[in-house]
């Protein structure tokens, strides 16, 4: 790469719990020592994994990129509702657990799969109006929200350890997990809230070939910039950039 070529390339991150993925947009910002940067799909703060960075004009892959499956790994507390249906939010409700088995678990994920309608939560950066809901969230306020087409590919039962249940799903793009924990603990019963998330895969990106931001921090900057994956490569429909 010229080094006085602007970078670009495809740059993939396993973000931690905390930080925004604006936060990790601006720490590469200045990493790359360039302001051309974006994500193809957000994470909330609590959920960690697999973030992809789009870099210079690697940015003219976003549609691509976004438009891929997404794998997740997620912990389902039972027993506890909050008003975000994940950890950051106020419980609402606590109900008991009642003796669950792992076959009448994978009976209901197995009725959460296919194409439906998800109506996005209100503790979301979606916008109406030009207003992100979380901001009206936390105002008390809760409105009449779009419902969106998702398809769910695959949830699995990966461990029950009661009152936590851990689950693997694939689904499309624009797919809140923490709803789909949220519906699912509602069909078992007692209800519940998603206490961790972990992307661990987008198309055929995988977590396993990202760095931390700490990890890509302490890379020489031409390390960094030998890390970034032409768009043509990370998403095969995208041209040369």
């Amino acid at each position: 790469m010229d080094a006085a070529a602007e970078p670009c390339g495809v740059l993939l991150v396993d973000k931690d719990r905390g930080p925004t993925s604006h936060d990790v947009v601006d720490r590469v910002r200045r990493l790359c020592g360039t302001r051309r940067v974006g994500h193809a799909g957000t994470l909330d703060p609590m959920a960690t994994g697999l973030l992809i960075l789009l870099v210079g004009k690697a940015t003219k892959a976003s549609a691509q990129l976004m438009s891929q499956d997404k794998t997740y790994e997620a912990d389902l507390t039972l027993g506890v509702t909050t008003d975000s249906q994940d950890a950051d939010g106020e419980v609402r409700e606590t109900r008991p657990v009642p003796p669950l088995t792992e076959e009448q678990i994978r009976a209901a994920m197995a009725r959460m799969l296919g194409d439906q309608y998800q109506t996005p939560p209100m503790h979301s950066a979606r916008k109406v109006g030009g207003v992100p809901l979380y901001k009206l969230a936390h105002k008390g306020q809760e409105i009449p929200r779009e419902p969106r087409f998702i398809r769910v590919e695959s949830m699995d039962l990966l461990c029950w350890e009661p009152p936590v249940l851990r689950l693997r799903t694939r689904c499309s793009k624009g797919t809140y997990v923490r709803t789909l924990g949220h519906d699912l603990a509602q069909a078992l019963g007692p209800g519940g809230h998603l206490t961790a998330l972990r992307r661990t895969a987008s198309g055929a990106l995988r977590v396993e070939d990202a760095m931390t931001l700490e990890a890509l921090g302490r890379l020489p900057r031409a390390e960094l910039l030998a890390r970034l994956i032409p768009a043509a490569q990370a998403a095969p429909s995208e041209g040369p950039a």
